[in-house]
C-alpha cells in the first residue's frame, strides 16, 4: 500500500505542478488574456470549494465515487485537447475537471491515514513534492508550445488515475469508508475557529503564490536565485514530511497554532528584509512549517475530529486552498506593493488569533 500511495501522490503532484506553474504560460501562448486566464484557473478551485457540499446528503465518498471521479478526471484532461482553441469549451472542461480533483485527494488522504502509520504517512507524501519539484525543473526546459503542457497534463492525470485504481482494487480493508448515514451529522459551525483559521492561512498565501517571483525580482534578487528559492522551499518540505512522525504524536492543536504563527512570521521577514538574500532564504526554509508539518497536522487532527474522514478532508480542500485560494488570489492583486507581505502576515495573524477559540478539538469516540 506504501508504494502506491506514494506513486499515486508523485503523479498528482506532477500534474498539480503542469497545472499551476505551467498550464497559465500555456494558455497565455495560446493567445488568451490575462482576464481570460484568471476565470479559466478559477474554475478550479471554486469547484473544490462548492463539490463537497454535494456530499451532506446527496452523494457518498466510497470507492464506486472515486472511481467515478477518476474517469472523470482522465476524461476531462483529455477533452482539454480540444478543447484548447475555445475558451467557453476550456471553461466547461476546467469545471469538470476541478470537480474531479475535488474528490480523488481528500479520498486518498483518508485512506492513506487509515493504512498508514503518522511517521509512514509523512514518507508517502513526500513524493508529491518530489512529483512536483520534478516536473517544474524538467518542464521549465521542454515547454515550447501550449500542447507541451497539455501533453504532460494528461500523463501526469492518466498515470495519478492508473494507481489511484490500484489503491481501491489492492485495499479492500477500508472499502466504503465514508457512509452518511448513521451517528451525528457532519457539523462545521462545531469547529468554527478552525475552519475559519485554515481559510485565512490559505489567503495569506495569495500573495506569496501569486507575487512572489516578482516581488524579489523588484527588490534586486535575479530570476534564477528567485528559482532555486522556490526549490530550496520544497527540498524543506520534503525534509519535514520525512522527519515529522515523531511532532504528530504531540498536541496537534498547539502543533497547527505553531505552524500558522511561523508563516505570519515568514511573511514578516519578506516585508522587513525583502532584498536580503540569507533572510529570504531563511524565510523560505520556514515553508517546512508553514507547508507540511502545517497540512499534516491540520488532516490528522480532523481525522480524529469527524466520523465522516473522508468528507472533512474534501471540506479542508474546498475550504482552504478551494475558496482561501480563490480570495488569496483576488485580494493580492490590489494588495500588491511594499507592504504586500505585511498584509499577508497580518491575515495569518488572524489565523492564529481566531484559532486560540478552538477549545474542543478533542478526538470523537468511535
Amino acid at each position: 500500500m506504501f508504494w502506491r500511495l506514494s506513486a499515486f501522490y508523485l503523479f498528482y503532484f506532477a500534474a498539480v505542478g503542469v497545472y499551476v506553474i505551467f498550464f497559465p504560460k500555456a494558455l497565455q501562448m495560446a493567445g488568451y488574456t490575462s482576464l481570460q486566464i484568471g476565470i479559466l484557473l478559477s474554475a478550479s478551485p471554486l469547484m473544490r470549494f462548492f463539490a463537497p457540499f454535494l456530499f451532506l446528503k446527496h452523494l457518498r465518498l466510497d470507492d464506486r465515487t472515486f472511481l467515478g471521479a477518476l474517469a472523470l478526471m482522465s476524461l476531462s484532461v483529455f477533452l482539454f485537447l480540444f478543447a484548447l482553441p475555445s475558451f467557453w469549451w476550456l471553461l466547461g472542461v476546467n469545471l469538470l475537471f476541478g470537480a474531479a480533483m475535488s474528490v480523488t485527494l481528500p479520498f486518498v488522504e483518508t485512506r492513506a491515514l487509515e493504512s498508514l502509520d503518522r511517521k509512514t504517512y509523512g514518507r508517502a507524501r513526500l513524493f508529491g513534492s518530489i512529483g512536483f519539484i520534478a516536473i517544474a525543473l524538467w518542464l521549465g526546459k521542454a515547454l515550447h508550445t501550449p500542447l507541451d503542457a497539455v501533453h504532460y497534463l494528461v500523463g501526469t492525470v492518466w498515470l495519478t488515475a492508473l494507481f489511484g485504481a490500484a489503491i481501491v482494487f489492492y485495499d479492500h480493508a477500508h472499502a466504503h469508508m465514508d457512509r452518511p448515514d448513521g451517528g451525528e451529522p457532519f457539523d462545521l459551525l462545531r469547529h468554527w475557529p478552525l475552519w475559519a483559521a485554515f481559510l485565512l492561512m490559505q489567503i495569506s498565501f495569495g500573495g506569496f503564490y501569486n507575487f512572489f517571483t516578482i516581488y524579489e525580482t523588484e527588490h534586486g534578487i535575479p530570476l534564477e536565485v528567485v528559482s532555486w528559492l522556490w526549490s530550496f522551499g520544497v527540498v524543506c518540505e520534503i525534509v519535514m514530511f520525512y522527519f515529522q512522525g515523531p511532532l504528530l504524536q504531540k498536541n496537534l492543536l498547539l502543533i497547527l497554532k505553531v505552524t500558522i504563527f511561523v508563516t505570519a512570521v515568514r511573511w514578516l521577514m519578506l516585508w522587513l528584509f525583502p532584498d536580503s538574500l540569507p533572510v529570504t532564504f531563511a524565510a523560505q526554509s520556514l515553508h517546512a512549517f508553514s507547508f507540511a508539518l502545517y497540512h499534516t497536522t491540520a488532516i490528522t487532527l480532523l481525522h480524529t475530529l469527524y466520523r465522516r474522514k473522508a468528507l472533512a478532508q474534501q471540506f479542508f480542500l474546498g475550504i482552504s486552498y478551494g475558496l482561501g485560494g480563490f480570495l488569496g488570489a483576488v485580494l493580492a492583486g490590489p494588495l500588491y506593493g511594499p507592504d504586500l507581505f505585511l498584509y499577508e502576515s497580518l491575515i495569518a495573524l488572524a489565523g492564529f488569533a481566531v484559532l486560540q477559540m478552538e477549545k474542543r478539538a478533542k478526538p470523537l469516540m468511535h
